[in-house]
């Protein structure tokens, strides 16, 4: 692609999370809204892909979430942060969104669900 040329990611919608009454939200639901952020190459999102590897949620609502890339040079990593702050400001109870990058272990396509492995034809 070339250089003057702009990824724009495709829309999706929020998923609909239930408020947890003013609490922290859960890692349930900070990992049902972070599957709102899709891989804008591969059109799939990111928990499906395997890229979040853990995601903790303190008791002030601060969540730290840490995720890798498809691969190593991959320079969307940017796009995907902005995405997972914006896609989680809504939940109830939500705090800082801290998105750190590593690159270990790094990412197979094992690592996918099998809903994501059959949208790629990987079955």
């Amino acid at each position: 692609m070339p250089e003057s040329e702009t990824v724009i990611p495709q829309t999706h919608e929020v998923a609909p999370v239930e408020p947890s009454n003013g609490k922290a939200p859960s890692e349930d639901e900070v990992l049902e809204a972070l599957k709102s952020v899709i891989d804008p190459e591969l059109g799939i999102n990111i928990v499906d892909l395997g890229l979040v590897y853990e995601v903790d949620v303190a008791e002030d609502g601060d969540v730290d979430i840490q995720y890798s890339l498809t691969t190593m040079g991959c320079p969307i990593g940017p796009l995907i942060e902005d995405q997972m702050r914006a896609f989680l400001a809504p939940l109830n109870g939500i705090g800082e969104v801290r998105p750190e990058m590593v690159l270990r272990p790094a990412w197979t396509p094992e690592m996918m669900s099998d809903e994501a492995k059959a949208a790629l034809g990987m079955f």
